[in-house]
């Protein structure tokens, strides 16, 4: 092999994203690898004898890291709300909390009316929302009684377990 066809053979494997490469042809040996992990890609060609020709199958792509989201704070900020006076004290009212950590859903779906709106009266079992988890979308019901004050959260906002979701004011 001349040094021209060395270098399409380099290229070709690194088109191919193979890790690995061992070639024997006769008395030429060739072995090259790369290293993808560092920001500049290093190629190696190593000349040592090799019982056969072998070529190493494409390394497995890693899985991409995503960042797991920013924590939510216990007492989330104040979302928008359909009532315009909030309680500035919850002390008085009861929560209705996410049992679950996924994605706050109003209503069934869009076109749907909210399961709860401000103003709105709900009794111990009642369902007042939907949290999407890992695909399953989870009825929420309500574990207390009266009148839902406000909604801390906007459709599709991210929920995290035991974050308040409603003010209700006991009936």
């Amino acid at each position: 092999m001349n040094f021209k066809e060395i270098q399409e053979l380099i290229k070709l494997i690194n088109k191919m994203n193979l890790t690995e490469f061992k070639m024997k042809d006769g008395d030429f040996e060739l072995a090259v690898r790369t290293e993808k992990y560092l920001k500049t890609r290093t190629t190696q060609v190593v000349s040592s004898p090799a019982p056969m020709m072998q070529v190493a199958a494409p390394a497995p792509q890693p899985e991409p890291i995503v960042a797991a989201p920013a924590p939510v704070p216990s007492t989330p900020a104040p979302a928008k709300s359909e009532d315009a006076s909030t309680p500035k004290e919850t002390g008085n009212y009861l929560e209705i909390k996410s049992p679950i950590v996924g994605t706050f859903y109003r209503s069934q779906s869009p076109d749907k009316p909210a399961y709860a709106k401000v103003g709105d009266s709900v009794a111990v079992g009642d369902v007042v929302c939907i949290v999407e988890a890992m695909k399953l979308f989870n009825e929420i019901e309500s574990e207390v009684s009266g009148k839902i004050v406000k909604v801390l959260l906007e459709d599709a906002q991210p929920v995290e377990y035991d974050q308040v979701l409603f003010l209700v004011e006991p009936s």
